[in-house]
C-alpha cells in the first residue's frame, strides 16, 4: 500500500527584484528619498514534474544541493504549501519536523506549547495528559519545561519539537534536517526512536545533509537536483551517484581557480633571484589526467615545468604540502634525498610522484620551488595551487597512517 504518492507536482515561486513597500511610513521615507520602487516579480520554479511513491512501511531519504528542493517537498507533503501543479496523496496520521521551533509560540512555557502542539497535531487532551511525562523526559527538559520556549537554545527547541512530534505516534513522520543541531547524544537518541518507528512499520520522510545518517536508516533515496529528479532507488546507488557528481563539480572547481590563479598578472607570494624559473605546476593522478582532488591513499604527481634564464650548476627541486591554515604537513627536495640533477639547460620538466596521499580530508595548499645548495632561492612559489583531499573515513589529526586493528579472538 502507498503511504504518499506525489504525482507531477511542480512549485512555482515569484521573487522579487526589489523590496516592496511594506508600511505607510516606509511607502513615505523610501518615496521622498527615492530609494525603494514597487518590485517587478520573477518566477522561480522550486520544483517541476516530480514523482514519488513512497510503500507503507518504508523510510525515503531525500537528498540534493542547498535549493535543490528537498524543504519544499517535505512541506508539499505536509501540507504547509500548496503545489502548483500535481496531486499529493498521504494516507494516515502525519506528523512533521520541518523548521526549527515551528508552532511554538516564544512567550508560551515549555509546558505550555507541549499541550498546544500536541492538540493541533490531533492528540486529545487526555493523550497529551498521558504522554506528557514521556515527551518531557525524552526532551530531557525536566529543569525547563516551566520556562518560556524563547529562553531556549536551537537544540532545546529541537529537542522538545522532536519529542512532541514522534509522541503523536504517527503512521507518517517528515523530519527536515533540523537533527543536525542537537547535541550527538540527543542525536543517538532521535536515531533510536526512528529505527524504533521503521521497526513498527511507519512510513518516514527523512532529508538530511548528513549522508551517513541516511545510508544508516534509509530504505531507498531520492536525489533532488535544481527542483528536479535526479535519481530514486536503493539508498547505497543513489548516494554513491550523488557523491560522484559532487566530486565531479568539486574538481572542476578546483580546476578552474587553478586556471585563474595561472592566469593572474596579480603579484603572487613569490620570490627569487630569476636564474631559474618555476612556469607551472599541474597535479596528475595515476593515468596521467590532471586533476585537483584525490581520494586519500591514491597516487599523485607533482608536475614542475621549468625555464633556465642563466647557467646554474647543481639545482635543488623541493615541494612543501600545508594545511589550509597553515600547519606544515610534508615537505622534501632532492637535496634531502641525495640526488643530483646535472646542469639545466633552457628549459623542461621535473615531477615528484607521491605513491599514496595518505591525508585526512580537507583542503591542502602546495608550495615549490628551486634553488642552490647553499639555500640562494632561485624561485620560490608559495601557495602556488589548492588541491583537495576526499575520504569515507572519519579520522582526525593530519595523516592516515597504515595500521590495522587486532581484535580480541
Amino acid at each position: 500500500m502507498v503511504a504518499i504518492q506525489v504525482q507531477g507536482v511542480s512549485k512555482r515561486f515569484r521573487l522579487h527584484r526589489g523590496r516592496r513597500y511594506l508600511t505607510v511610513k516606509d511607502f513615505f521615507v523610501r518615496g521622498v528619498m527615492g530609494g525603494w520602487r514597487l518590485a517587478e516579480g520573477d518566477e522561480h520554479w522550486a520544483l517541476r514534474e516530480v514523482n514519488l511513491e513512497i510503500p507503507q512501511g518504508k523510510t525515503m531519504g531525500i537528498i540534493g544541493a542547498n535549493g535543490s528542493g528537498k524543504s519544499t517537498l517535505l512541506k508539499l507533503v505536509a501540507g504547509i504549501l500548496k503545489p502548483t501543479s500535481g496531486v499529493i496523496r498521504v494516507l494516515g496520521r502525519l506528523s512533521t519536523l520541518i523548521e526549527l521551533g515551528a508552532g511554538f509560540h516564544p512567550e508560551f512555557t515549555g509546558r505550555e506549547n507541549v499541550w498546544v502542539n500536541g492538540i493541533l497535531l490531533g492528540l486529545s487532551r487526555q493523550e497529551v495528559r498521558e504522554r506528557f511525562d514521556e515527551i518531557v523526559r525524552f526532551a530531557g527538559l525536566e529543569a525547563f519545561i516551566d520556562n518560556p520556549v524563547k529562553t531556549y537554545s536551537s537544540g532545546m527547541y529541537m529537542r522538545l519539537g522532536f519529542a512532541i512530534a514522534t509522541a503523536v505516534d504517527p503512521d507518517v513522520l517528515l523530519i527536515d534536517e533540523v537533527l543536525a543541531v542537537g547535541d550527538e547524544a540527543f542525536q543517538h537518541k532521535c536515531i533510536g526512536k526512528i529505527q524504533e518507528f521503521k521497526a513498527r512499520g511507519k512510513t518516514i520522510c527523512f532529508v538530511s545533509h548528513d549522508l551517513g545518517a541516511v545510508e544508516q536508516l534509509c530504505d531507498e533515496t531520492l536525489w533532488l537536483d535544481d527542483g528536479q529528479v535526479s535519481a530514486i532507488g536503493r539508498t547505497q546507488e543513489v548516494i554513491q551517484q550523488y557523491r560522484t557528481r559532487v566530486a565531479q563539480e568539486e574538481a572542476m572547481a578546483l580546476r578552474t581557480l587553478h586556471e585563474r590563479a595561472s592566469a593572474s598578472e596579480e603579484p603572487q607570494m613569490r620570490w627569487g633571484g630569476g636564474e631559474v624559473t618555476i612556469t607551472s605546476v599541474v597535479l596528475k593522478d595515476s593515468l596521467g589526467q590532471e586533476r585537483y582532488l584525490f581520494e586519500s591513499g591514491e597516487p599523485l604527481q607533482i608536475v614542475l615545468s621549468y625555464q633556465v634564464h642563466s647557467p646554474v650548476g647543481d639545482p635543488v627541486f623541493g615541494i612543501g604540502i600545508f594545511r589550509k591554515d597553515g600547519l606544515s604537513v610534508y615537505g622534501t627536495n632532492t637535496a634531502i634525498e641525495d640526488l643530483v640533477l646535472p646542469p639545466l639547460k633552457d628549459g623542461g620538466q621535473v615531477a615528484v610522484l607521491l605513491e599514496r596521499v595518505d591525508l585526512i580530508e580537507g583542503e591542502y595548499l602546495l608550495d615549490v620551488a628551486v634553488h642552490a645548495r647553499d639555500g640562494h632561492p632561485y624561485d620560490y612559489r608559495s601557495r602556488a595551487l589548492t588541491f583537495a583531499i576526499r575520504s569515507k573515513m572519519r579520522d582526525t589529526g593530519v595523516a592516515r597512517l597504515s595500521h590495522r586493528w587486532i581484535l580480541p579472538l
